[in-house]
C-alpha cells in the first residue's frame, strides 16, 4: 500500500530531525506501522492495553519524583527514580503535545535489568502504539516493559 504524503512525512520526522537528534527510529528497517503492528500484537499477546501501560508508567513516575533523584522502592519488584531537565519536547506525530524531558529509571530488582521513559515515551505508548524504532536511544522492548511493570500477571 502506497503511503499518503503526511505518512512520509512522520516517517521522516521519526528517523533523525529536528525532534530527535538521533531519531526514534533507531537502526530499525521495519516501516513505522510495521513496528507499531507487531508491538500491539505483543501487547495483546500479554493481555494489556497500552492504556493499562501508560497508566502503570506514570504512576512509578510519580512515585520515583518524590525521592527527587533518589532511588525509590515503589515494589517488592521495582525502584525507581526519575531525572527532571529543562525544556519539553513535541511529539513528532501533527498535533500539539509537549512531554516535558524527564527521564525515569527503573530496575527489576530480582533481574537487575534497567529501563528507561521518558514522558514523550509514554504519551508515544498511549495514544501512538509506539514503542520506538529497534536501536533507539529510548526504544523499549514491550514484553520486558510488561514484564516489570506487571510482575505477578
Amino acid at each position: 500500500m502506497k503511503k499518503s504524503p503526511q505518512e512520509r512525512k512522520l516517517e521522516r520526522l521519526l528517523r533523525s530531525s529536528k525532534f530527535s537528534a538521533s531519531g526514534f527510529m533507531g537502526n530499525d528497517r521495519r516501516n513505522l506501522w510495521e513496528i507499531i503492528d507487531e508491538d500491539a500484537s505483543e501487547i495483546m499477546r500479554a493481555g494489556k492495553t497500552m492504556e493499562e501501560i501508560a497508566q502503570r508508567m506514570r504512576q512509578i513516575t510519580d512515585t520515583a519524583k518524590k525521592g527527587l533523584g533518589d532511588w525509590v522502592h515503589v515494589s517488592k519488584t521495582i525502584k525507581a527514580s526519575v531525572d527532571d531537565n529543562r525544556g519539553t519536547i513535541p511529539c513528532p506525530w501533527p498535533h500539539h503535545i509537549r512531554s516535558l524531558k524527564r527521564i525515569t529509571t527503573v530496575q527489576h530488582i530480582p533481574t537487575e535489568t534497567i529501563i528507561r521513559w521518558s514522558e514523550l515515551n509514554i504519551h508515544l505508548i498511549e495514544e501512538h502504539g509506539f514503542f520506538e524504532g529497534r536501536g533507539s536511544a529510548f526504544r523499549i522492548e514491550p514484553s520486558i516493559l510488561v514484564d516489570i511493570l506487571f510482575p505477578d500477571e
